[in-house]
């Protein structure tokens, strides 16, 4: 997993008037549990660009006051109509205690579907996992080469050493449906085919041998 450093500094008074005022100088109200207590703290509003505006999960390394914490972003609240960041809350990160963090989802190869027309449509951009934090990867490869028309790959087929996947066993990550086109094709060809048999089945001519249909 990526690191990252953030400073911070204690905020001496809690509630909605002090957070008001925090915002108003440029910051973002936070607060860190999961250790022995919570802890109130404000960052600079830029300092948040490299944690929000990035699919990647980051350990971060949080500075409040000369006090160092290993902690995961757990939430953030945003304005309702400017998308401004308002509050955010970390987890503490502690030794020999695992965590749940979302790892992003990184798609490789080529898949046979899309070759030969079929569109690639991902369900899932990150996967629910549960370890402790040194064993959680950057990312979790999924091999998109062997998914066929029709195919798809789903949780129960991910393996992780030393993780837990928290999400539904059936839900699929990521799949291959037919174009349009490919679909009406496939019809087209069907009904010739129906026809073509029924054909010569009532003029009592030679069965007829049809090619099999391309997939």
């Amino acid at each position: 997993m990526k690191k990252v450093s953030l400073s911070g500094s204690l905020r001496e008074n809690v509630g909605k008037k002090d957070a008001k005022r925090v915002r108003r100088e440029g910051k973002i109200p936070c607060v860190i549990y999961g250790g022995e207590k919570q802890i109130h703290f404000a960052v600079e509003d830029l300092a948040f660009d490299s944690l929000i505006f990035t699919p990647d999960v980051y350990e971060v390394k949080l500075d409040i006051d000369g006090k160092e914490f290993k902690a995961i972003l757990q939430a953030v609240q945003y304005h309702p109509v400017t998308d401004k960041v308002l509050h955010a809350d970390f987890l503490e990160v502690l030794d020999g205690k695992p965590v749940i963090v979302g790892v992003p989802v990184h798609l490789i190869g080529d898949s046979i579907g899309v070759i030969k027309g079929g569109k690639l449509i991902q369900k899932m951009y990150k996967l629910r996992v549960k370890g402790l934090i040194n064993k959680i990867p950057e990312f979790v490869d999924i091999d998109i080469s062997k998914i066929n028309i029709g195919g798809s790959v789903k949780i129960r087929e991910i393996e992780l050493e030393n993780l837990s996947l928290l999400d539904p066993l059936n839900s699929v990550i990521v799949r291959v449906k037919a174009a349009r086109a490919v679909e009406v094709v496939d019809e087209d060809e069907d009904e010739d085919g129906e026809e073509g048999e029924g054909g010569e089945g009532e003029s009592g001519g030679e069965e007829a041998s049809t090619d099999a249909p391309a997939e």
